[in-house]
Formats: structure tokens, sequence, C-alpha cells
């Protein structure tokens, strides 16, 4: 039954109930409408959520009447660290904004909790940790969840790392659907380097329920993005372009794309199979009015289904569509030096192997840094994590022991291999759920309790065995990779 229809029936109708089924329409600008109505240079917006109720409540109340489907709260900045010395908590904003919007919003109206960039880059480009970012998300959504809005919209984000911990911070601690969208540049990249392939694949993995590009580039420049972003997910597409490019006369900023010129270019982005559409930088009421009156008489576009088997770091991505080269030199199996280096704490040694490798042409780099004497768990992330600040290539994280296996997938910046899982039910049990929640492709292989076996037909069985379980946990069949151990004649003494 169409949402329409349930919701004249007093039925409760959630954005997940509708975000297949028809073109979701959200505001325009909150920070372009603020400045028009006295915002200074410098002051913090969601201060004036105390200060300028009436302003807000009038600016959510324009872009509903002008058919906005979403609002988005006055909540973007509203993070511990920017807030820091305004007398205003993350709490106190969140509460605030949500009473206002719930003033005015009505029934079929969508309220979403907007959360931008904490302002500091993240380690190892900054020196922002990602467990602080992750504690500076997970305050800000669970306040969201708190007072009631209807889902999470986490935007404006430039580096893939921060946006994954928001997501995480989000999808560990409410139950709030979670869209997510980047911003590019000119040159197809954000500000960090991640491309749009990367992006899409990345927080496809991570389960979001929408993803898609906003601000920095206005529709004609967002379309040729999202052309490439749709040849690597189904996941719904969101797109909030600019107005075009700002300039500032006599104290006024103003945007280059008129009305008219955005509603084409909104156009051709709804030809490319987007489904969740709005506006930033520059937008008003009038552009979100005008984007009502084209998308009352469309359907959304049917994207061609995408079955691609694809792992990544936030600028490259390998699709293994053919034989590719691993290079497995980090393991201390059968190597003294290695070994003494993971006991004297020697992270160079480890760099240096990666280094050698992809400069001899590997194409993805496994990380073993198991040794019984160590802590695997802390040596796996700052093995990942260092590995990723000087390499870009994809990473295969390799490990029996679960607590260094989730420390690689947490930490990891993109979309991961994960090497191993086996056939034994204990292993598939606690292992594949982590591939799951963290987007991860996985390697079985086909041994079990029995060890591996001589026939081609048992081992057939258990590769069976490991892809239907992978399904049941809800993992994509393009994402299970088997070995099935072929070994030299030699190695078994026949």
């Amino acid at each position: 039954m169409p949402a329409a229809h349930l919701e004249e029936r007093g039925i409760t109708v959630g954005i997940r109930d509708i975000l297949n089924k028809e073109i979701i329409l959200f505001d325009g600008a909150m920070g372009t409408m603020l400045q028009q109505n006295g915002l200074k240079l410098g002051q913090n917006p969601e201060i004036l959520n105390f200060t300028s109720e009436d302003i807000i409540k009038n600016i959510y109340r324009d872009y509903i009447e002008a058919g906005s489907k979403v609002i988005t709260l006055n909540t973007f900045g509203a993070n511990e660290l920017k807030l820091d010395g305004t007398g205003y908590s993350v709490e106190d904003v969140f509460k605030k904004a949500m009473e206002i919007a719930k003033e005015v919003k009505g029934k079929d109206i969508f309220v979403a909790a907007d959360i931008g960039p904490i302002g500091q880059l993240l380690e190892p480009m900054g020196t922002l940790s990602f467990d602080r970012a992750y504690e500076i998300f997970k305050r800000q959504v669970i306040a969201a969840e708190t007072y009631g809005a209807d889902l999470i919209l986490i935007e404006t984000m430039t580096d893939l790392y921060e946006i994954k911990a928001a997501i995480l911070a989000a999808k560990e601690n409410t139950n709030l659907p979670v869209f997510c969208t980047m911003s590019f540049e000119a040159d197809g990249r954000t500000f960090t380097g991640c491309t749009p392939a990367s992006m899409a694949i990345t927080l496809e993995g991570l389960g979001v329920d929408a993803l898609g590009v906003n601000c920095s580039l206005g529709p004609n420049e967002i379309l040729e993005i999202i052309k490439e972003i749709k040849e690597y997910t189904n996941i719904p597409l969101m797109v909030q372009p600019n107005a075009g490019l700002p300039s500032l006369s006599f104290g006024e900023i103003s945007y280059d794309i008129g009305i008219d010129e955005y509603l084409e270019g909104i156009v051709k982005i709804l030809d490319e199979g987007v489904s969740v559409i709005g506006g930033c930088c520059g937008t008003t009421p009038e552009y979100i009015k005008k984007i009502h009156s084209e998308i009352k008489y469309r359907q959304i576009v049917k994207r061609p289904e995408v079955k691609r088997n694809l792992i990544c770091s936030p600028s490259k991505i390998v699709e293994i569509d053919h034989v590719r080269v691993i290079g497995e030199r980090i393991n201390p199996t059968g190597k003294k030096l290695f070994k003494e280096a993971l006991r004297n704490d020697d992270l160079d040694y480890v760099l240096k192997q990666g280094i050698e490798q992809v400069e001899a042409g590997a194409e993805i780099l496994d990380v073993n840094v198991g040794l019984p004497e160590i802590n695997e768990a802390k040596w796996m992330r700052k093995a990942i994590v260092q590995l990723q600040g000087i390499l870009d290539v994809p990473l295969q994280i390799d490990s029996t022991d679960r607590e260094a296996v989730e420390a690689g997938l947490r930490y990891y910046n993109g979309k991961p291999i994960l090497n191993s899982v086996n056939g034994e039910d204990e292993v598939l049990d606690s292992i594949l759920p982590l591939v799951k929640k963290y987007g991860a492709a996985v390697v079985g292989l086909t041994l079990d309790k029995r060890g591996i076996p001589e026939t081609a037909e048992e081992r057939v069985k258990i590769a069976k065995k490991i892809l239907n379980k992978a399904l049941e946990y809800g993992i994509k069949k393009e994402d299970v990779f088997i070995d099935t151990l072929v070994l030299p004649v030699s190695s078994d003494g026949k």
C-alpha cells in the first residue's frame, strides 16, 4: 500500500517505508536562509535556536510549504568542540531544535538530525583520533534519537574515515535510518582525496540507508560524480547541490545559478536514478518549490543492478575480476627479523615491508601481525592505520584472533578483505557478523575441524556451507572469495 494511503489511515510511516517508493524531497540551505535573516560572519548558527527561535521556525515552515518532505534541524555544527564556551550543550541544542521543528512539521513531515564534520582532521592526517571522533558523534546521535528525530543526516563530509566514525556511532547507538553525503571538488575527489567510487563501496558496506553528494558543486558538476557513484552501489542515491558558486558584493553572498537553470540540472540528476533530492548552499524555499513542482509527476528512475567484487582504500579501488597480486610479506611466520620487530614495537620495519611490496607490484597487502607474546589487536590497529597513512592500496586483514580481526576492520579506512574463515560453525558464527557489520569481503578456506578434505567434492561442500552462512548473515555473494587450498603434490608426501 502506498505511503500516502497508510498515512490517511493513521498508520505510522517511517522514512524507510517510502525510500524506494517515491522521490523524497529534502529542504534547501539552512545557512543561506540564516544569512538572509541576519546571521553574522563567525556567529554560531546553532545558538540562534535559542536567541532567534521564530526565525528558525519560519525557515522550517517555509521549506515545508515549498514541498519538503524532510526538514533538516539546525544542528549541523552542534558538536561538543564547536559548542565549547557557548554555554549550551549538545543535548541543549538538539532538544531545542527538535522542539521548534515539532511546532511546525505536521504528521507527514520527517525531521533529519543534521550532523556535519567535527572541524578537525583525523589521524594520521591530523591529531584527532578515530575513537575521539566516534565519541563526539555518539553524543550527537544519541541526542538526535532521544529528542525525536526521524533520521540522521551525516553531510558535507570530506574524510571517509570521519564519516565511518559517524556511521558507526549512529548504527551502534541508535535505531535511526542513516543518510550520508560527501562533498567533492571539481576534480572528482574530496579535500582528503576520497573518490566517489570508494565512498559508495565503503558506505554501502557499512549499511547506510542512502548515500550521495552535497555542497561544493552545482547540479551539472555533481551529475558526473553521480554517474560514477551509481556504477558501484545499489543503495538509494541522495543529492543536494549548491546553487553554483558564491560571490560577495556589498556584504551580501549570492550564487550564480538561478532557479530555472538549477531545476534543469536537478532533472538530469533524477534521470540517473537519484531518489532523494534537495538543495545546499544558495538554495531557498523558491528552489525547493520548483523542484517539488517537477517531482510531483515523476517516478524513481530504475537503476541497473550492480554486482561487482570490489574492495577499496579511500583513493583506490580494486575489482577482483581477474588474478590480483597480494603481497604477503607482512607476516611473522618463519621470519626471525619480523618477530623481533613486533616484540620491539618496530613499526618502521612493517611499513618498509609494505612499501617494498607495493613498489614490486602488489595490488593488495595482506597484514598479519600474529605473535603469541604480543597484543595482536593493538598491533593490528597500529599497523592498519599507519600503512594506510603512507600507501593507497587496499589491505587484507589476516588473523585468527577475533579481537585482532575486529580491530583491523574497525580502524580500516575503506573496504578491506578479511583473511579468513573456514567451515567450522564456531568460526563462522564468530567472524561473519563482524564481516557484515564493517562491510568487508571475506576469504573462505575449504577446511574444517577434520582438516583439509582430500576430495574436490568435500571441499565444494565446505565452500557452499561458508557461502550459505555468509548469505544468512546478509553478506553479498560478491563479497565471498573461496580458497580451495590447492597444495603442491610434494607438500603431502605423496
